[in-house]
């Protein structure tokens, strides 16, 4: 941590983590079947784009680092990188989401959620605060991420935001 950060997290999951290893092992080893077979060229590219998706999965989506400074909130998953200013932060509250779009899987996903458009960097086991944005970024309305500490979270949100507004 450094002077200027407020608060600092690193979310990863274990689960997550054998779930893309073991798809990437998998794929692979039905590439290498059918390699060896002679199975079908599209069925064996295909097995083999697969084992690289969940390989850059299983080392990309490792760990997500929040960072909360004076100025912003930093959401870091592997390579992609998400910056919100905190002047663009409307409101942060627990997100409460449908169990159909809960278990959307891991990583970073966009969807519409009450008819808003969202990102979300997310674990599965882990709770999720929703950010909504004040001005939208693209299409994007809200952003949601993965946290052990939503509470704490939220609370560090608000006194940043409201410091800012009587400053």
């Amino acid at each position: 941590m450094t002077d200027d950060t407020i608060y600092e997290e690193r979310v990863s999951s274990d689960w997550t983590e054998a779930l893309f290893l073991g798809l990437t092992i998998l794929f692979f080893l039905l590439y290498r079947w059918l390699l060896s077979t002679g199975g079908p060229l599209f069925l064996r590219a295909a097995f083999f784009v697969l084992s690289l998706f969940f390989l850059f999965h299983s080392l990309n989506y490792r760990t997500l680092v929040i960072r909360l400074t004076p100025e912003s909130l930093k959401l870091k998953f592997g390579i992609f990188t998400w910056r919100i200013p905190l002047d663009n932060i409307g409101e942060c509250q627990l997100d409460e989401l449908p169990k159909l779009m809960w278990y959307g899987g891991a990583g970073i996903h966009f969807m519409l959620i009450r008819k808003r458009y969202r990102a979300s960097f997310n674990f599965l086991e882990h709770s999720r605060v929703v950010i909504a944005f004040k001005r939208k970024v693209g299409i994007v309305q809200d952003i949601s991420f993965s946290t052990r500490r939503p509470d704490d979270v939220i609370q560090l949100l608000q006194d940043v935001i409201s410091a800012q507004n009587t400053a």
